[in-house]
């Protein structure tokens, strides 16, 4: 619909604009210059900042809907880490577009950075933040760095992505992927966690004991030592409940879904 009107509007603005420049050039008085076709020059230069506008408008749209933006339908997955974040000085309905820079990590083992331009929800703001992984689409053999935010993906899809990728990347074993394919998935409470002082990559060990409630209402204790994203270190605050997923043959393992907000 903004399209189609901004469109309309740079014809007219167009048309307008010629019968401007002709009346003016053909009046035998400066008055040819200030009649009604000044109108032309003034709805063009009104549209054109309308019509960009409404792009980003219609993609926001194509967001809230759960719609991948155009160019990217059917463009594979990756996990994104973001590196910065900030406005571009535009909003629609007071959400502020932000120009985020991420570095991207393909399931194939490829790694570039990539830019995205997203319409946040003000509510959401605090959680992109750099070092925060978001599931990302881009566009293999691309070289414009262009990226966009998976707002489509459903979550299993998003999750199963960025598994692969932190296998590929040796931030998770091929048994956690295991637990995080085949397990059964539970609730489970928090009740300590402790940093170890110890660091593997970017990521803090800590010391995380877990409160697991099984499909028959019993439950058990499990304590692990795990190296954690610092985006997901407010999820696993004591007394914090957790969706996580474990083999029900072996409990000494258990996989936390910490939650993805794109």
């Amino acid at each position: 619909m903004f399209k189609a009107l901004s469109v309309i509007g740079l014809i007219v603005g167009g048309a307008l604009t010629v019968m401007y420049v002709v009346t003016g050039l053909g009046g035998d008085t400066p008055d040819a210059w200030a009649n009604g076709w000044l109108a032309g020059p003034i709805v063009l230069l009104c549209v054109l900042p309308i019509l960009s506008i409404s792009r980003v408008a219609d993609g926001a749209i194509r967001q809230m809907r759960g719609l991948a933006p155009k160019g990217f339908e059917g463009a594979p997955l990756a996990m994104g880490t973001i590196v910065s974040a900030e406005r571009t000085g535009l909003s629609i309905n007071d959400q502020p577009q932000l120009e985020i820079l991420f570095d991207v990590d393909t399931m194939d083992g490829q790694s570039f950075r990539g830019v995205a331009k997203a319409i946040i929800d003000i509510t959401e703001l605090a959680h992109v933040v750099p070092g925060a992984v978001l599931p990302v689409r881009y566009r293999p053999g691309s070289t414009d760095g262009k990226i966009v935010i998976a707002a489509d993906a459903p979550q299993h899809e998003m999750q199963a992505v960025i598994d692969r990728v932190r296998v590929a990347k040796g931030l998770v074993t091929p048994r956690q992927l295991q637990i995080s394919e085949q397990g059964v998935e539970a609730k489970a409470v928090v009740l300590a966690m402790a940093p170890t002082g110890e660091i593997q990559g970017d990521r803090a060990v800590m010391d995380l004991t877990f409160r697991v409630t099984r499909a028959d209402q019993s439950t058990f204790d499990l304590a692990q030592r795990k190296p954690i994203d610092a985006s997901a270190i407010p999820q696993l605050q004591p007394g914090m409940v957790v969706q996580v997923r474990y083999l029900p043959h072996d409990e000494s393992e258990l996989v936390v879904l910490t939650a993805f907000r794109p």
